[in-house]
């Protein structure tokens, strides 16, 4: 399927098909690895020992995983004051949850001294699992979209603050590689306060295979990159983008860049700041592709 963008990048002409080589269209770039989304401030969270696999915690994670139908929910375990602030939403609950009241301390030794959980914890399944081919046939009859694509960022803080800014801005889904990417665990869905059972976070085997298939579906894929050649802006993207943001450290992978159609930057203030958090660069690049459609919502 060919691509089709309904304008083309600023300054110059309308954007050809795409050639048989891909990624190598005028847009893009070639130097070193960029490094514009700058490294998490954040402290690495501690790991979760076994027993809190599976379960998630804090009000808004909670709250977001019981009335999404799509989630199994198999146990909730809550403080007497927590599960008062739930009464309500239990209530109205086509399902059953089994449901055990117990003191702050055993919810801390279930899931460690780190975990900021406001006295609930569900344990739960895993989430309906979605491909590229599923987003392909998601954005069909859509004019506008944005894929999310992260490649290779390990943070579970950024991952989460990436797909709160996906649900706030309209995005159709955040698509990471499997292998080097943080698994869905409490710390990603409290990070996420809620967004994780509201935006599909797609799971690839090999993200050069993921973006070929979406561009097969009709997607023009950007990434973001300090040595862009246009600002997000300038670059006048419109129509079906896949954008793509690197590492907290070491930005797009060379491969990843030459997947990309085009390089584009955020512009900042010369010498203020070297580089942005990839959870705040994504947050301002997505707001930038997405803010026609916003307005004409309010």
């Amino acid at each position: 399927m060919a691509r089709t963008p309904s304008r083309s990048s600023a300054g110059s002409s309308p954007a050809p098909t795409r050639a048989p080589q891909r990624g190598k269209g005028p847009a893009q770039t070639k130097g070193d690895p960029a490094r514009g989304d700058g490294p998490s401030r954040k402290p690495a969270a501690r790991p979760a020992s076994k027993s809190a696999e599976g379960w998630l915690y804090g009000r808004h994670p909670v709250e977001a995983a019981l009335l999404n139908p799509q989630r199994q929910c198999h146990r909730l375990m809550a403080t007497k004051d927590a599960l008062a602030s739930l009464d309500s939403l239990l209530r109205g609950l086509r399902r059953p949850i089994p449901v055990e009241v117990v003191p702050r301390q055993d919810i801390d030794d279930l899931l460690g001294p780190q975990a900021v959980h406001q006295g609930l914890a569900l344990k739960t399944g895993p989430l309906p699992a979605l491909t590229p081919e599923d987003l392909v046939e998601m954005a069909r009859d859509q004019d506008n979209v944005v894929v999310m694509v992260l490649d290779q960022v390990t943070d579970p803080h950024n991952v989460g603050a990436v797909l709160r800014s996906a649900t706030a801005f309209g995005a159709l889904a955040v698509v990471v590689q499997d292998r080097h990417s943080p698994d869905e665990t409490g710390v990603l869905a409290k990070s996420a306060s809620g967004a994780l059972e509201k935006m599909p976070l797609v799971r690839v085997a090999n993200l050069a295979r993921a973006l070929d298939i979406l561009k097969d579906g009709g997607f023009w894929v950007a990434g973001l990159a300090a040595d862009g050649r246009q600002t997000i802006r300038g670059a006048n993207l419109s129509g079906k983008i896949a954008l793509c943001l690197g590492s907290e450290g070491e930005g797009l992978r060379r491969l990843t860049r030459d997947h990309c159609d085009h390089l584009v930057r955020l512009p900042m203030m010369p010498g203020a700041v070297e580089s942005l958090n990839v959870s705040n660069a994504a947050a301002v690049a997505l707001y930038a592709l997405r803010e026609q459609v916003l307005e004409q919502t309010q």
